[in-house]
């Protein structure tokens, strides 16, 4: 898995969870939108989500780009 860095959020992702994945909040020049960057790699990132009570439900590969969809019981 590369190294980082790995986008985790958009502008209006949990301020205290992006808090917990060390990302901080960046615009890329020609984008419209804020996200969330980590300097983490992908497998770092997961393994501090799945801490946080989330799972993987799905990836996709969209190029060189990974892409993970994640869910959480909200019981948890």
């Amino acid at each position: 898995m590369e190294c980082g860095p790995t986008m985790v959020g958009d502008g209006e992702s949990d301020p205290a969870l992006m808090g917990k994945l060390e990302a901080k909040l960046a615009k890329q020049l020609g984008n419209e939108f804020q996200e969330y960057i980590t300097k983490w790699s992908p497998r770092k990132v997961l393994n501090q989500l799945e801490k946080e009570g989330w799972k993987v439900v799905a990836m996709a590969g969209i190029g060189q780009t990974c892409a993970w969809t994640l869910y959480k019981d909200e019981a948890f």
